[in-house]
């Protein structure tokens, strides 16, 4: 068929579903048509998936090619297992029409053994993977006979893949079919970006020129919040919580289908059991959607909200992404997205079509999240959205490749060293860096050139390296993939019934008869038996809940200028919006016995306790900053008189805590000839190092590191190892190049990560400098102030019980609103 006959057909498959094509789709058509590639971004809903499906199809027409034998043309990558299966229902709805001899599949961890026989002996011309599926073909020996028809990759949910190593995965992946097929034409799917050239540049790599598209849809997002009946001037993280338990149950009682979105799977449980609590009449019309969940629950939740079934989900991130929920009404967002771009995310699961309004609505747990819901609703008038960092030259995905591409049919290392060049993230790898990585994976580096499993690949006698031995084979193929979380065990009935899976580290605290929350349920531990929990249900008592890797997010630099913005027009007595005026009686506390912080006032406030001597300062830049500025300003300022500290922190500031009388403002104003300057820039990476237990930290990142370059293997299907054992061996690898090879790049690729990702060290030298810039409010305080309230509140809660935080927590509230009346 023509392309012109094939775009009228598009046209008339929109017309017979009463559908209108948008200017930017057709954009896309016409680039396709010509075979270029490119980025587009465009609002959750709006028709994304048929603009580059059906660009792939008119490319496919241009080819001419519909009489080749049976093959794969389109790949499409998906970061998510669930996606990929709403992925393939949509294109076939479609392709049955317009393409009616396409098989169109998916082959992800989920696809079953005898599919994906069926497609190794013919693979569908269409088919819907994850980046890990991916390079695993590309491990195949015949992967580049496979790969001969390909002519178009499309990556969904590009600004998810990005930012991670995931993405770097995929860059890689992208680079060597780009070798095999010169005309392949690429395109990236993006809803929620702020560096969208960026963005473009990482997905295309440097030899590939594209296309930028943007998606001007009207599409109305409404952000706003429940307001608490009683807002307290006083707040601390959680205090709300369950408070605001009979307001979320009105607004999900007002519409059909609603998603409550927590930010941890912890929560989900915990919000999860108190609906079902208050609501019993809600049981089989509500259910628990999270990654940790068995597959066969997930995908029943994901069909019961597609076929409008259920009343409400209360879920994590596993829902984030583009899985089309059509009957959603609401989203609900309990507590502070802690992002513009993530709010927006969940934002467009409802009204999930062009036209319709896509609303959030936060349900704080904090009086201070109410600052963050007016702060992203004014940031996103503006069109403020977070930028995606990019992973620069992680060594250990390099290493995994190198194998994989071995496998794959060897490679020759100046070949395969400019082909990953043109992979954005290892544009600038020196020929140095690529020599140690082939001989990390060659011989084991300087110190496990003695170990035989370590030699990994080898030349032949034509230069061609390649995987000498099977069993190397099968291993370096069964660790695939850059997720790396702690080792997980099933959880089932004793009847037989799988439940899910739960980090090692929670079921080893539990003793036989325990009980604990999951899946929606109290269960009780009964044993563990080859790496599978069995319990039973338990009735009359509350659960410990489990606890997941992943933890509290941080601010957003963007939602927190957004925040310091609200605070200015506190300040200047033009604040606006429900969430203001409820907050108003908290903010005016806090100026009448301190000051409030912008973005040009820095409020740092001191108080005298019989704890000792308390400073509070208000950088607003999140707690991954906080916890490095706290560390970084206990050091200096030890550096200068004998002091130690304790240390809190929150999004908002953080609290040194010392058990003695400090003269600091001669060193936060830089008075009296003080030689060191507390927010300077200077030596800002050996003074981070040197304030924090810099080898630990890096030693928990290798951990994550090894097992990616395969220095650590996770054990046979059946057969993991625990997460004790995994631990031990990388702890040991970690020694033996500490000690015998320094040098080792992993090591140096350790202790980056931790300074970029979890110190975030590029944004906390960007707000010291903020800081001098700011002018100091400093106060001296008779009392804590609301600000800091929160901030004592997290320091007790590292000590006390849940019950005795409580009574401490009420008793020192009700000092405090004695003091403000």
């Amino acid at each position: 068929m023509s392309t012109n006959a094939l775009l009228q057909r598009i046209d008339q498959w929109f017309i017979d579903r009463g559908w209108t094509v948008f200017p930017f789709q057709r954009t896309v058509w016409r680039a396709a048509r010509q075979g270029q590639s490119g980025l587009l971004h465009a609002s959750t809903g709006s028709g994304k998936t048929y603009a580059v499906w059906f660009g792939a199809l008119l490319y496919a027409g241009r080819q001419q090619r519909s009489s080749r034998k049976q093959g794969l043309r389109v790949l499409w990558i998906t970061p998510m297992r669930a996606l990929a299966a709403d992925t393939v229902r949509a294109l076939q709805a479609s392709g049955a029409d317009l393409v009616p001899d396409w098989r169109i599949e998916a082959r992800t961890g989920d696809t079953s053994a005898a599919q994906r026989a069926r497609q190794s002996k013919a693979w569908p011309e269409v088919l819907v993977t994850t980046p890990e599926s991916l390079s695993l073909m590309l491990s195949q020996l015949d992967a580049q006979q496979r790969f001969s028809l390909l002519e178009t990759v499309i990556v969904d949910e590009w600004h998810e893949l990005m930012g991670n190593k995931r993405g770097v995965q995929v860059q890689l992946a992208l680079a060597r079919l780009r070798l095999w097929q010169g005309s392949l034409m690429v395109w990236g799917l993006s809803a929620t970006l702020g560096n969208l050239r960026q963005a473009q540049d990482v997905l295309l790599g440097t030899d590939t020129d594209g296309v930028l598209v943007e998606g001007k849809v009207k599409k109305r997002i409404v952000i706003d919040s429940l307001i608490p009946e009683h807002p307290t001037r006083f707040p601390w993280g959680g205090h709300l919580g369950i408070q605001m338990l009979q307001p979320l149950i009105a607004e999900i009682d007002s519409s059909a289908t609603s998603l409550v979105f927590t930010n941890t799977r912890s929560q989900a449980e915990l919000w999860y059991q108190h609906l079902l609590d208050a609501r019993p009449d809600w049981a089989g019309l509500i259910a628990l959607h999270h990654g940790s969940l068995d597959r066969a629950v997930r995908e029943w939740v994901e069909q019961g909200l597609k076929e409008g079934r259920l009343k409400a989900v209360v879920c994590t991130s596993s829902l984030d992404l583009g899985v089309d929920f059509l009957p959603v009404e609401r989203v609900l967002q309990i507590g502070s997205a802690k992002g513009i771009a993530r709010l927006v995310q969940r934002a467009g699961r409802s009204g999930h079509a062009p036209g319709r309004i896509s609303r959030v609505t936060l349900v704080p747990t904090n009086s201070l999240e109410l600052l963050e819901a007016a702060g992203a609703r004014q940031a996103l008038a503006h069109g403020q959205l977070e930028a995606r960092p990019v992973p620069d030259k992680p060594l250990d995905v390099l290493v995994q490749h190198l194998v994989t591409i071995a496998l794959g049919g060897g490679f020759i290392s100046p070949e395969l060293y400019a082909e990953v060049r043109t992979a954005w993230s290892y544009r600038q790898l020196t020929p140095e860096e690529w020599q140690w990585a082939l001989d990390f994976v060659a011989r084991g580096g300087q110190s496990l050139s003695v170990y035989p499993e370590y030699r990994r690949v080898l030349p032949d006698e034509q230069g061609i390296y390649r995987v000498p031995d099977a069993a190397l084979a099968r291993r370096h193929r069964m660790s695939i993939g850059t997720i790396v979380s702690e080792a997980s065990i099933q959880v089932k009935f004793m009847s037989g019934g799988r439940i899910g899976s739960i980090e090692e580290s929670f079921i080893s605290r539990l003793r036989q008869g325990d009980h604990f929350l999951f899946g929606g349920r109290i269960l009780e531990f009964v044993r563990v038996h080859e790496m599978t929990a069995y319990v039973r249900r338990a009735t009359g008592s509350r659960g410990a809940v489990p606890r997941w890797q992943g933890g509290k997010m941080p601010l957003s630099s963007e939602l927190a200028h957004a925040v310091l913005d609200q605070l200015q027009l506190a300040v200047d007595g033009k604040a606006q919006g429900p969430e203001m005026l409820a907050l108003a009686p908290l903010l005016a506390i806090q100026q009448r016995w301190s000051a409030l912080p912008t973005r040009t006032t820095l409020l740092i406030e001191t108080l005298s306790s019989r704890e000792g001597r308390h400073v509070f300062i208000y950088p607003f830049a999140g707690r991954s900053v906080h916890l490095g500025l706290a560390s970084l300003l206990a050091y200096r300022i030890a550096r200068t008189q004998p002091a130690t500290f304790s240390i809190a922190v929150n999004d908002y500031g953080f609290e040194l805590l010392g058990s003695q009388e400090l003269d600091l403002a001669p060193l936060f104003r830089g008075e009296r000839g003080v030689e060191v300057g507390l927010f300077a820039t200077e030596h800002l990476l050996e003074d981070v190092l040197a304030s924090l237990n810099a080898t630990e930290l890096s030693q928990r990142r290798f951990r994550e590191i090894a097992r990616i370059a395969g220095l650590v293997f996770q054990g046979y299907p059946g057969q993991p190892k625990s997460a004790r054992q995994l631990q031990a061996s990388s702890s040991l690898f970690f020694e033996v190049f500490r000690k015998h090879d320094a040098s080792n790049l992993l090591l140096t690729q350790a202790q980056r990560e931790v300074l970029e990702q979890e110190l975030e060290l590029t944004r906390l030298r960007v707000t010291l400098q903020q800081m001098q810039a700011c002018s100091l409010a400093l106060h001296s305080l008779p009392r804590a102030s609301p600000f800091a309230f929160g901030l004592m509140v997290e320091r007790f809660r590292e000590k006390l019980t849940t019950e005795k935080l409580s009574d401490r927590v009420a008793r020192l509230v009700r000092e405090l609103e004695k003091a403000a009346a």
